[in-house]
C-alpha cells in the first residue's frame, strides 16, 4: 500500500474574483437556448438513422406511413424535452410492431390512435405513483425473450414483402405461407431487398482509412438510399412509398370495440413501451459512464420522469395520429456514440424529422417498400441477440427465455410475458427448495458442503448429515447459498453448540472458503464471540454478555489510586484481555490470513513503504491506511521523531530502521505521520532550556530530538505549517504539523535517503491524522528537493484520491497567521 501525495502546488493567496458589471452596461438578459456543436452533429446522425426506420416500422405495422414520421418527431421533441434520460432517443420502436399491427387489424387505425392516447395517460399515472423502478424487477430473461419473440415475428412478416408478397395476420400463417411465397418470387423486389441487406451488413465492416471515414454515415441511410437510387436508375417496377397529403391524415376517434379487448390493448402498449423505455434509459446511463470524453457531465436518468415523458409523448403522438412511442436502443446508442452532451440533440433530431416530412415528400416517395421491409427484417433478426442468449444460459435462465420467446411468437405478447413470469417463478421456487448436501474427509477435517438455500424443507437432510459427523472432530461447514430460514438456523446452531461441548471445533465458511462469523446463540457462542463487538472494538468495550468481575474483599486503602479512579469494568486484568484477543485472532482472523502469511514466510517481506509514526495507542496504522501483512515497514516511537545522524547518543534504532528499509528492503517511499493531541509535543511546549537537566531521564533525552521542530515553529524563515482551509486549533496542533515537516528535513540528512532521492527511486510523504475527527491529511509538495508547501490537504473518502485544491478560510484570502506569543518567548529563551 503506497500513499500518494499531491504532485502540484497551490498558490496560497490565489482567489477567484467575481466579474463586476460595467456601471452603464445593459442588464443581463434572459438566458438563451444554446446548442453545442456535438449536439448538432449528433442530431443529424440520429435523424439519418430514424428517418428510414420510422417509415419501415410504419410499413410493418400496416399504419399510414406518415404515422411513423409523426411518432419520430413527437418522440424527439416531446419525450426529449420532458423525459428523464437526456440522451435517450424515442420514437416508433420495432418492439411495438407486432402489437400495433394486431390492434390496427382488429380495431382499425383511428381506434389504435385512441388506445395510444390511453396508454400515454396510463404511463403518466404510473409516473405519478413513482413505480418506474418496479419495471426493472422483471427478469432480464423475460425482457430479452419478449424482444426476441417480437423480432422473430417481425422478420417472418417482412420476409413476405422482401419476396414481393404480402404478410399474413399471424406468425403461424406467415410460416405456413412461405412455401407458396417462395414459388411466386418477385425478382425486382428480391433484388432491391438483397441489395439493401448486403449494404446494411457490409457497410460497418469497410476496411482501411477510407472505410473509417465513410462508416460515419449511418448504414441504414446508405442501404435505403442506394436501393432507391438503383430502383430509379434501372426503372424497376416495384411498390414504392406513397405519402398521402397531410390534409387527409387520419386522426384518432372514439374507441370502438369490446371494452376488455381495448383495455388489453392499452395494457399491452403501456407494458411494452414502459419496460423497453426504462431498460433503454438504464443502458444509456451505462454507455455515458463508459464514454472516454467526460468533459461535459450528463446527469443520470430519472426513471419516473422518463416514464412521464414517454406518457406525454404517447398522448401527443396518439392525438396527432402517430404510432406508439418508446425509447429506442439503436438510435440512443447512435446519439451517445456521436458525442451528444444534452437533450438538445434528441429535440433537434425531431425537428429535422418535421422538416423532412414537410419538404422531402417527393424524395421519400421514391423509396421502394422492399428496401424498407429488408431494413426492418434485419432489425428484427438482430433483436434475437446471441449475447443475450449466452447471458441467460450462463445464469441458467434459458428455459424462461425460450418459453417467453415461444409464447410471444405463437400466442401473443401479453400471453408470452405471462408464461415467462410463471416459468421464472417456478424456476425460482425450484432453486429455493433444492439443496444439495455432501460430506467428505480431507486432511483430517470433516467437510460438509451445503449447496443452495437452507429452508425448512432441507432440515431433515441437514440434521441427518450433521449427526453423521464424528464427535470431537474438526468440522468445516461450507454454505454456498444466500438464504437460511429460522428452522435451518436453529438446527445448525443447536448442533454447533453440542459439537463444541464434546470437544470438537466448527468452522463456517462461504463458497470461496472465506470464514463466516458464527451468529449462533448458546453458551458456547456467548463465551467465544460476542456478536455486538466488531473486530476492532477496544478491549474496555468488550463487555457484551459479560458480567462485571466479582470485587475482592481487599480493603479500599490497598487499591492503588490510579486503579480506584477507573470504572469497575476497566479494572479487569489486562492479561486476560490479551489472551482473549489472541484467541479470537486464532479463531476468526488466522484462517483468513494464514495463506498470505505463509506466502510472506516463503518469499520474505517486500514492503513498499517505511511508515514512521508515533507510539500513541490511538494510532492503528493498518486501520487508517487500509494495509495488510507485508505492506508497511513500521517504526514507532514517542513523537514520531527522526534524530539527525550522529545525535542518537546510544540509541541507533531509528537510524538502523531507516538504513535497513532504504538499502536492504528498497522501499519506494517513506511517510512520517503525526497526529493530534500528541503527548510528546505537549511535553515539548511545556519544557524550556532553563529546566534543570537532572534527572536525565530517557524520556527527556529522547525529546530533545524534537527541539528543532519547536524552533522551526517559532522561526520566521519558514512558512507556518497548516491544514488547507483552516488554521490550527491551538499551539499543540501547530507543533504537531510542524514536527512532521521538520522530521522530513531530518530524513534528508541521512546519506542513504539522500542518495535514493537523487536517483529518483524514493519519495517522502508527510501525513497528519486528526484522532478526534478520524480524518487523515497529506502534506503537499514533499517530493520536491529543497522546499515544502507546508500545507496538509484533506484526504477525501474516495477510491482514487486526488488532492483537494487549497481554499482560503471563509472564502477570503488567507492572512499570515499570528504566532502565539508564548512560543516566541520560549523560542527566544531557547536561542
Amino acid at each position: 500500500m503506497t500513499l500518494c501525495t499531491p504532485a502540484h502546488k497551490t498558490t496560497r493567496h490565489e482567489t477567484t474574483r467575481p466579474r463586476a458589471q460595467r456601471p452603464h452596461g445593459p442588464p443581463g438578459g434572459p438566458r438563451r437556448f444554446r446548442v453545442a456543436g456535438a449536439d448538432l452533429s449528433a442530431s443529424v446522425a440520429v435523424f439519418l438513422i430514424a428517418l428510414p426506420l420510422s417509415l419501415g416500422i410504419a410499413l410493418a405495422t400496416g399504419a399510414p406511413l406518415q404515422a411513423g414520421l409523426v411518432a419520430a418527431a413527437v418522440g424527439g421533441i416531446v419525450a426529449g424535452r420532458f423525459g428523464g434520460s437526456p440522451l435517450q432517443v424515442s420514437g416508433p420502436a420495432a418492439g411495438l410492431t407486432v402489437v400495433t399491427a394486431e390492434l390496427i387489424q382488429r380495431y382499425g387505425w383511428r381506434t389504435t390512435c385512441a388506445i395510444t392516447v390511453l396508454a400515454g395517460l396510463a404511463q403518466l399515472g404510473l409516473s405519478a405513483l413513482r413505480v418506474a423502478r418496479s419495471a426493472l424487477a422483471v427478469s432480464p430473461a423475460i425482457v430479452h425473450g419478449m424482444l426476441a419473440g417480437i423480432g422473430v415475428t417481425i422478420a417472418l412478416a417482412q420476409l413476405h414483402i422482401v419476396l414481393g408478397g404480402t404478410p399474413q395476420s399471424s406468425t403461424v400463417d406467415n410460416v405456413l405461407g412461405l412455401p407458396a411465397q417462395l414459388a411466386h418470387i418477385h425478382p425486382s423486389a428480391l433484388a432491391i431487398s438483397a441489395l439493401t441487406v448486403t449494404v446494411l451488413l457490409s457497410w460497418p465492416k469497410l476496411p482501411g482509412r477510407a472505410g473509417r471515414l465513410v462508416r460515419k454515415i449511418p448504414a441504414a441511410l446508405v442501404a435505403v438510399a442506394g436501393a432507391t437510387a438503383v430502383a430509379v436508375v434501372a426503372g424497376l417496377a416495384v411498390p414504392r412509398v406513397d405519402l398521402p397529403s397531410w390534409s387527409s391524415h387520419a386522426l384518432p376517434g372514439l374507441p370502438e370495440g369490446p371494452v376488455l379487448g381495448i383495455a388489453a390493448g392499452v395494457l399491452t402498449i403501456t407494458l411494452v413501451t414502459s419496460v423497453q423505455s426504462l431498460l433503454s434509459a438504464v443502458a444509456v446511463d451505462k454507455l455515458v459512464a463508459a464514454r472516454a470524453d467526460r468533459s461535459r457531465s450528463v446527469p443520470r436518468s430519472h426513471l419516473d420522469r422518463e416514464l412521464a415523458g414517454q406518457g406525454a409523448a404517447n398522448v401527443v403522438s396518439g392525438v396527432l395520429g402517430g404510432l406508439p412511442v418508446a425509447g429506442v436502443a439503436v438510435r440512443s446508442v447512435a446519439n451517445v456514440s456521436a458525442g451528444a452532451v444534452s437533450r438538445a440533440s434528441t429535440m433537434l433530431h425531431g425537428l429535422w424529422i418535421v422538416l423532412a416530412a414537410l419538404l422531402l415528400v417527393p424524395v421519400l416517395d421514391l423509396i421502394p417498400l422492399a428496401a424498407l421491409a429488408a431494413l426492418v427484417m434485419v432489425v428484427g433478426i438482430q433483436m434475437v441477440s446471441i449475447t443475450h442468449i449466452r447471458t441467460v444460459t450462463r445464469h441458467r435462465e434459458v428455459v424462461v427465455y425460450a418459453v417467453t420467446l415461444a409464447g410471444v411468437v405463437l400466442v401473443g405478447i401479453l400471453e408470452g410475458v405471462a408464461l415467462g413470469i410463471a416459468v421464472a417463478i417456478a424456476v425460482a421456487m425450484h432453486r429455493l427448495a433444492r439443496t444439495r448436501i455432501s460430506r467428505e474427509e480431507r486432511d483430517g477435517r470433516q467437510l460438509l458442503h451445503v449447496r443452495g438455500q437452507l429452508t425448512f424443507l432441507a432440515v431433515p437432510r441437514l440434521s441427518r448429515a450433521l449427526h453423521q459427523l464424528p464427535q470431537g472432530s474438526h468440522v468445516v461447514v461450507e454454505l454456498d447459498g444466500s438464504f437460511m430460514d429460522h428452522a435451518a438456523f436453529e438446527t445448525l446452531s443447536d448442533w454447533t453448540s453440542g459439537h463444541l461441548a464434546h470437544g470438537g471445533t466448527v468452522e463456517t465458511t462461504g463458497p470461496s472458503g472465506t470464514r463466516i462469523a458464527e451468529p449462533f446463540g448458546g453458551a458456547a457462542a456467548d463465551s467465544a464471540a460476542p456478536t455486538c463487538c466488531r473486530p476492532w472494538t477496544p478491549w474496555h468495550n468488550h463487555q457484551c454478555g459479560e458480567q462485571p468481575p466479582a470485587e475482592t474483599d481487599r480493603p479500599a486503602e490497598t487499591v492503588p489510586p490510579t486503579e480506584a479512579a477507573r470504572p469497575t469494568g476497566a479494572r479487569r486484568a489486562s492479561g486476560l484481555h490479551l489472551a482473549s484477543g489472541i484467541g479470537k485472532f486464532q479463531r476468526n482472523t488466522a484462517p483468513l490470513v494464514r495463506d498470505e502469511l505463509a506466502r510472506l514466510a516463503r518469499e520474505g517481506q517486500r514492503p513498499s513503504q517505511l511508515f514512521l509514526t508515533c507510539a500513541d495507542s490511538r494510532l492503528v496504522t493498518s486501520m487508517i491506511t487500509s494495509s495488510g501483512p507485508g505492506d508497511l515497514f513500521t517504526v514507532r516511537n514517542v513523537g514520531n521523531l527522526v534524530p539527525l545522524p550522529g545525535e542518537e547518543s546510544g540509541d541507533d534504532s531509528v537510524a538502523a530502521a531507516i538504513e535497513y528499509a532504504v538499502d536492504v528492503l528498497r522501499v519506494e517511499s517513506i511517510t512520517v505521520c503525526g497526529h493530534s493531541g500528541c503527548g510528546a509535543m505537549q511535553a515539548l511546549l511545556g519544557s524550556g532550556p532553563d529546566d534543570p537537566p537532572t534527572p536525565p531521564t530517557p524520556l527527556r533525552r529522547w525529546l530533545r530530538h524534537g527541539r528543532p521542530s519547536l524552533e522551526r515553529m517559532a522561526s520566521r524563515r519558514h512558512a507556518w505549517a497548516r491544514i488547507s482551509g483552516r488554521l490550527p486549533a491551538d499551539a499543540v496542533e501547530q507543533l504537531c504539523l510542524t514536527n512532521v515537516v521538520q522530521q522530513l528535513e531530518h530524513l534528508r540528512a541521512y546519506e542513504a535517503v539522500a542518495r535514493r532521492l537523487a536517483e529518483g527511486s524514493l519519495t517522502l510523504h508527510g501525513m497528519y491524522f486528526h484522532v478526534g475527527e478520524a480524518q487523515a491529511y497529506l502534506l503537499a509538495g514533499t517530493d520536491e528537493v529543497h522546499s515544502y508547501d507546508d500545507v496538509f490537504t484533506q484526504v477525501m473518502p474516495t477510491d482514487h484520491w486526488e488532492p483537494e485544491p487549497e481554499r482560503p478560510v471563509n472564502g477570503l484570502p488567507e492572512p499570515e497567521p499570528e504566532r502565539p506569543e508564548a512560543v516566541h518567548l520560549e523560542s527566544a529563551r531557547a536561542s
